[in-house]
């Protein structure tokens, strides 16, 4: 089988998500699923193409026009459900639709681990092939096949999942080619009895996911400028988050490396709680708090699991469980290139800004008047020892917010990360009607932001510096305003961001910092530096040049509006794991401090 030539200016990264909350499947441009982890996002992968080398054999599902030519492929407006137009040589189309279910179903939210894809004839007499070939154990396992009645179940000693259909289904199984004059529907999900008809029920599972997500976008606060990213990027986040729990995972994918030919191969399908602060923060600003309160309540199961509140800087999707980082040798990696690493060592990392984080991502819960439970002196409690957690190590050495594997220092943002969490309690017992524990905090954040002034502060460059011990940079330090450890307007503040543009700037695009880590020095920019430039441009007065560097980030998504973790300037080419959240936040973040009010869109030109 050879897959079909992608368009001119595709690029291996031209996927698109297909989620609800529970699990995700991403498809490339001819709709094949490449990539499926089931029963939940950090489970094993039963479709793994995606990391299955240059042309895999198996770990898919395609739908294949016979004598395909062209691709069409776009997202219903405002939602995550996919059409992919598929064109032949003699002009016969058929439309596949892919949704991952999730509406109000009996009362209650209605998301299963289940992939509904219909298949529709446009024109013509279009020849169809159907392939389902899913793979168990990291690739090492083909499961079972047995057949029912209306469908087709696929196993192993430890899961098994059930196709059904109204797909002829000799045809499904074997292979072979069909003509397409009515529509077909397949139900991927779990190994249970579908009471009723594929076609029936698969386009009702599409109407009301459909209705779901157009509801969802209804209610966003949008800026007035660059709509279509911001909703697409928004869709994105959610399809991010794993509604059981609350967690915020970084990707939705493990491995897809930081740039060709390199070992930075990572599994980001875990809830990194610093991330997880700024998918809130996103979210937030555009009015979707829900999100906030479910990730409050993994925090809260975290914090609990924690003795003396020691945080982890990255959990699980279940917090309580292990994630060890280990290397399945069945798959050959994306393109060929890997390890394929499963589990994250930076969990048994000490990162100190993790306190910060999440204690800023706690104190919206305080003063939002639109919740229906504001939060109380409990949760403030709770806060309290994470607080004092980073009193105590805000100037001691870790591995800081790039992770590195190799090295500890004190590093600037760590610190400054964690004087942000004690003034937001300081902020947060005043609220209360708490003076005693506001002046406690106020105290304790004063004197750190003295020392972090003083130690990372190097006035012969007239910048802060990557760490007490350095005179490095780092991308992180353009954050400084925003957790409001310095007004973007002060000369120190100033003098940094003219020093990271002139060290970290690469062919118009931000590197995370300047200096060698375990791997040598980085060969891509980090796209949400780059966001964090644009906004350190806008807040000291550099719009013009805030805008057009921002045209230029939007000018590198794939084809459908979606950006990976790092990016390739030279070659316009994304890499890294997918979608990845922190881009998608920077998208949202920067769009929204950049956009003409919707008073001067409408009336001021």
């Amino acid at each position: 089988m050879i897959p079909p030539l992608p368009p001119a200016g595709a690029q291996p990264l031209d996927l698109a998500p297909v989620g609800n909350g529970i699990i995700a499947g991403l498809f490339d441009r001819a709709g094949r699923c490449s990539w499926l982890c089931w029963p939940r996002f950090d489970g094993d992968p039963v479709f793994s193409a995606l990391l299955g080398g240059e042309a895999p054999q198996d770990g898919f599902m395609e739908c294949e026009l016979v004598g395909m030519v062209e691709t069409r492929q776009s997202y219903r407006r405002n939602t995550a459900i996919l059409e992919t137009e598929l064109i032949d040589g003699k002009g016969n189309r058929i439309r596949i639709t892919d949704a991952a279910p999730r509406f109000r179903r009996f009362g209650r939210p209605f998301r299963p681990p289940m992939l509904v894809r219909r298949i529709e004839p446009l024109s013509g007499q279009p020849l169809i092939r159907l392939r389902i070939r899913p793979r168990a154990h990291w690739g090492q396992d083909r499961p079972i096949r047995r057949s029912g009645s209306n469908h087709l179940r696929y196993f192993t000693e430890d899961a098994a999942l059930r196709v059904t259909t109204d797909a002829p289904l000799a045809c499904l199984a074997e292979e072979a080619p069909f003509l397409l004059d009515q529509p077909v529907t397949l139900i991927l999900g779990p190994d249970e009895t579908v009471p009723e008809g594929a076609d029936a029920i698969g386009q009702e599972f599409i109407r009301e996911t459909e209705a779901y997500w157009l509801d969802w976008t209804r209610g966003l606060h949008l800026p007035f400028e660059w709509q279509d990213a911001v909703i697409r990027a928004a869709i994105t986040l959610k399809l991010c988050t794993f509604e059981e729990t609350g967690a915020v995972v970084a990707a939705l994918t493990t491995s897809i490396p930081e740039a060709p030919d390199t070992e930075r191969n990572w599994d980001y399908r875990y809830c990194w709680l610093r991330d997880a602060l700024f998918t809130v923060q996103a979210l937030n600003r555009l009015g979707a708090t829900r999100t906030m309160e479910e990730y409050i309540r993994y925090v809260t199961n975290v914090v609990a699991i924690s003795p003396g509140g020691v945080l982890k800087p990255c959990y699980p999707l279940v917090p309580s469980l292990p994630m060890p980082e280990r290397i399945e040798e069945a798959l050959p990696g994306f393109l060929g290139m890997g390890p394929v690493r499963v589990g994250n060592q930076a969990a048994d990392q000490v990162q100190n800004d993790v306190y910060g984080s999440v204690i800023m991502a706690a104190a919206q819960m305080f003063f939002d008047q639109r919740l229906p439970r504001p939060a109380g002196e409990p949760l403030f409690r709770l806060l309290e020892t994470l607080g004092e957690q980073a009193e105590a190590r805000a100037l001691t050495p870790d591995a800081g917010i790039w992770e590195y594997r190799g090295r500890a220092r004190i590093h600037t943002f760590s610190a400054a990360m964690c004087w942000a969490g004690m003034a937001r309690l300081a902020g947060i017992a005043r609220h209360l009607g708490l003076p005693d524990r506001a002046e406690r905090w106020a105290k304790a954040a004063r004197e750190l932001h003295a020392v972090i002034c003083e130690k990372a502060f190097r006035p012969h460059l007239g910048s802060f510096v990557e760490s007490f011990e350095s005179d490095g940079m780092d991308a992180a330090l353009l954050l400084l305003p925003e957790i409001g450890f310095l007004p973007a307007t002060d000369p120190r503040f100033r003098g940094t961001l003219d020093m990271i543009g002139r060290r970290l700037m690469h062919n118009g695009f931000l590197h995370r910092y300047d200096m060698a880590d375990d791997f040598g020095k980085p060969e891509t920019a980090f796209l949400v530096c780059s966001f964090w430039y644009v906004d350190a441009l806008a807040a000291a007065g550099r719009t013009e040049e805030a805008r057009a560097m921002f045209g230029s980030i939007l000018s590198c998504r794939n084809h459908l509006g979606l950006l990976a973790e790092d990016l390739d300037p030279t070659r316009n080419r994304l890499w890294g794991n997918f979608p990845q959240t922190y881009s998608h936040v920077g998208l949202i973040l920067s769009a929204m401090r950049l956009s003409r009010s919707w008073e001067h869109g409408l009336w001021g030109g």
